[in-house]
């Protein structure tokens, strides 16, 4: 199987990372998220959950940096993509196969990161194959509401949630859906970046639901939700 080497989630980290194909590899909201994490008090009794780790890039930097990670993905592939990644940067991590948090049931932990499929995709199937990675339903927010759900669920009362996602499937939303989870919610981070070639590809449609007008640029933001 052909791989690809890429950045790790931060520019000044020589670190890299392998991605097969079919497995997400690390881009701006990797990064983004990535210097997020690095801002957090992470020591050798953080415990760290990465949800829908794909590359395991995200899992492989909070090891390095002194966490107990545990990483979760739906997908076989990027479950061994993830132990690949931390043998060949040697970090301990454990790796689980399963559906977002109902993986680790009875789990709580420190720090959860979750960099979750987020883009706005015509019809109502779900998607499959590579699109898995990105593809979340027409408003973009098939997984993220889970991940908001589920949060108090899986976090100590002392814990954090780090989410990453673009404007296009509501910042205000997602705000909100942490506040009635029992979370304090707010932006900690941002930045703005062209389109990328799936949002290119669907522009029309973008356009037709009012998410892109003149404007082909998208904000990617991390919320950080702490429980009250």
């Amino acid at each position: 199987m052909p791989l690809t080497t890429v950045g790790c989630p931060t520019p000044a980290d020589p670190r890299r990372c392998w991605v097969p194909p079919g497995v997400y590899a690390p881009q701006a909201d990797t990064r983004l998220l990535g210097r997020a994490l690095h801002r957090e008090p992470i020591t050798d009794r953080t415990h760290v959950l990465d949800l829908g780790t794909g590359s395991g890039a995200l899992a492989v930097e909070a090891a390095r940096l002194g966490g107990r990670v545990t990483a979760v993905d739906i997908s076989w592939r990027a479950v061994a993509t993830t132990w690949l990644n931390a043998l060949l940067n040697g970090q301990s991590l454990r790796v689980r196969h399963g559906d977002l948090a109902s993986a680790v049931p009875g789990r709580r932990f420190d720090l959860v990161l979750a960099n979750p499929p987020y883009v706005p995709a015509p019809g109502a199937a779900p998607p499959r194959g590579p699109a898995r990675a990105w593809d979340a339903g027409p408003d973009g927010r098939l997984l993220i509401d889970r991940v908001c759900d589920s949060a108090p669920e899986v976090l100590h009362p002392t814990g954090a949630l780090l989410l990453v996602h673009s404007h296009l499937c509501g910042v205000d939303a997602t705000l909100a859906r942490l506040t009635e989870a029992g979370l304090r919610a707010e932006v900690v981070d941002r930045t703005r970046l062209p389109f990328g070639p799936v949002l290119r590809s669907r522009l029309d449609w973008l356009r037709d639901r009012g998410l892109a007008n003149g404007d082909t640029t998208e904000e990617l933001v991390v919320i950080r939700g702490r429980p009250r």
